[in-house]
């Protein structure tokens, strides 16, 4: 029963995925991150071809390795937030059209919090003294 849970939510959060990959407010690589670790848990043939996927795989590897978000996806990240707050603020009557301000500073804030992949320093060797 459990590993049935494990790939519906996987299934479903690949879908959500993929239709965040059109939909600027819903957010296609944490679907996919969650979609592995349902994979993990149910599939291990889907998690193999979603950490080995060809635009995917390096996100989830870097978010399993080092829970780290490149500067590329989080600049990504808010422009498709900024899109989505302009299109709410235009098309939905207030107070509505506050919930995804609301949801892009929540959200985009944790998101500019996490590790980047290539933010690790790595200490220059200390020089060596001639006798």
């Amino acid at each position: 029963m459990k590993r049935q849970f494990y790939l519906v939510a996987g299934l479903a959060s690949l879908a959500l995925g993929g239709i965040g990959v059109l939909l600027p407010l819903l957010p296609t690589v944490p679907f996919m991150i969650l979609a592995a670790f349902c994979f993990a848990n149910s599939s291990p043939r889907l998690e193999s071809w979603l950490v080995e996927h060809h635009v995917f795989g390096h996100h989830i590897k870097n978010w399993r390795e080092r829970r780290a978000i490149s500067r590329r996806g989080k600049w990504a990240s808010t422009v498709a937030f900024a899109v989505s707050c302009v299109v709410a603020l235009l098309f939905v009557k207030p107070p509505w059209n506050l919930v995804p301000l609301v949801a892009a500073v929540i959200t985009g804030s944790w998101i500019w919090t996490r590790n980047e992949p290539n933010s690790e320093k790595v200490p220059a060797p200390a020089p060596s003294q001639k006798e």
